[in-house]
């Protein structure tokens, strides 16, 4: 008997309480609390208590599971849960993650996981696709944007800086600049911290008046760092920003990137994958002319956490960033197979794509981008909504699927008040934004399972609330 596998007996059980939870948990979603109040006993229990010595089977787990961890997480697949840009996964996805954590491939050498790296390599390049790259394109998937900007700048780095793998920025030269906008994610700044560019050599560039990063502004910031002896190599321009989810103008500034020969890095972690949708390609057609982009499929396409990537448009770049030699991890070359160890820093990585390739193919594409047009079309209805009541006023355009408005008149303690009125009555789950200077109130719109009747809820609501009748 092997003390870590199940008997048949128990895995007939496991099966069929997995099961019940995952349908008692869709049938209880919208009736769920969105944020439920931790229960600080119970969740301080589990901190004092220590790992038994002896397990409590199956059946135990299980009714700990439905007793303690489900009811203090919060409903992320809730159709009000609209604070971030955070989508509840797909349908097919805890199936898909149940299968590869079976699998437990390494997709770090093909060997290792053949068919998992003919996945990869599919999605990577239907992704590639849409995006607009070229044939040569490669990429990976990462564990977010975040990881995957970190990624694109290594790579820009050692593309643009000579002897990078060797020196990396120990040498007397000029320091190096990367620019983007004020409203750029904070991964920039991250990333340029922990590669040793340092913030004091990051720009972050003015907007216009509908929070695009400003190009005449750019290239003013580019040409004084030239005059004082630094160095500009790269622009991060973004594809949806966080805040008001505005798309920088791309091809402005793949332009003056190709004018002023640097590198041009795409955030697009939140907005880019709205190119599946036609409507959008003339906005964001831009991030088709970009060195690099970031994208995020546990957003738009809804995959599970977590499931980022990154897309370089020469792959050699992002190889030859990322490969190193080593004897003992050496097979064959071929053609059919990746090596994802050398486009990465990772040598162990799961099966990411697996839980991607699955729900394209389980929904087809057409769902997904059906899913992102509808997500578009309720931001606008909300936005109309909050346009066409008195007291409310619209902080930014929607762009995208974010929401961003004010109360008139309303503190910033107000509107604190408003956003934990909102959740403790179980209406919705909303942010709080600061657009302009403005302290104000956000949704995001980026929940398959949200609905025009989820939308008209919340701005009733917001109506009776000015009007006084709550």
């Amino acid at each position: 008997m092997n003390e870590l596998l199940l008997t048949g007996d128990e895995r007939d059980r496991a099966g069929a309480r997995l099961l019940a939870l995952l349908d008692s948990y869709e049938r209880g979603l919208p009736k769920a609390e969105i944020l439920p109040e931790p229960d600080r006993d119970v969740l301080a229990s589990l901190l004092a208590a220590p790992m038994p010595e002896r397990g409590v089977g199956v059946d135990a787990l299980f009714d700990r599971w439905e007793d303690t961890i489900l009811p203090n997480s919060t409903a992320v697949a809730h159709p009000r849960f609209l604070a971030y840009v955070l989508g509840p996964p797909n349908g097919i996805a805890p199936y898909a993650e149940a299968v590869a954590a079976a699998l437990n491939q390494n997709c770090n050498f093909w060997q290792l996981s053949p068919a998992a790296s003919v996945v990869e390599r599919s999605v990577l390049e239907w992704l590639a696709s849409v995006v607009g790259f070229p044939a040569q394109a490669k990429g990976i998937l990462t564990g977010g944007g975040s990881l995957a900007t970190l990624q694109a700048l290594a790579t820009a780095l050692n593309d643009r800086v000579p002897d990078f793998h060797a020196n990396g920025l120990q040498r007397a030269s000029a320091p190096l600049v990367v620019y983007t906008s004020v409203e750029a994610h904070r991964s920039v700044d991250k990333a340029a911290a922990i590669l040793g560019i340092g913030l004091d050599n990051v720009r972050h560039i003015a907007t216009d008046s509908v929070h695009r990063m400003d190009v005449g502004a750019l290239r003013a910031a580019i040409e004084e760092d030239r005059a004082d002896g630094l160095r500009p190599w790269c622009v991060v321009a973004t594809c949806g920003t966080v805040s008001t989810g505005s798309v920088d103008p791309l091809d402005d500034i793949a332009d003056l990137c190709a004018a002023e020969d640097l590198w041009l890095h795409v955030d697009g972690a939140y907005g880019a994958l709205f190119l599946l949708s036609e409507e959008m390609r003339g906005l964001m057609g831009g991030c088709a002319r970009a060195d690099s982009i970031t994208l995020d499929p546990h957003k738009l396409l809804y995959a599970s956490l977590e499931a980022g990537c990154l897309l370089v448009r020469d792959g050699a770049k992002l190889r030859d960033a990322h490969a190193f030699d080593s004897s003992y991890l050496t097979v064959a070359e071929d053609p059919l197979m990746t090596d994802y160890m050398d486009y990465g820093p990772q040598l162990s990585r799961n099966f990411k794509a697996f839980k991607v390739w699955s729900a394209l193919q389980a929904f087809g594409v057409s769902a997904f981008r059906e899913a992102n047009v509808r997500t578009l079309g309720l931001a606008r209805r909300l936005g109309e909504g909050i346009e066409a009541t008195p007291g409310l006023t619209l902080l930014a355009p929607v762009t995208l699927t974010a929401v961003c408005f004010a109360v008139d008149g309303a503190s910033d303690d107000d509107h604190t008040a408003l956003l934990e009125r909102l959740a403790a009555e179980n209406v919705a789950l909303l942010g709080p934004v600061v657009v302009a200077g403005r302290r104000g109130i956000r949704a995001c719109v980026t929940n398959h399972r949200t609905s025009e009747a989820d939308i008209d809820l919340v701005l009733e609501w917001l109506q009776s609330r000015l009007t006084g009748r709550r």
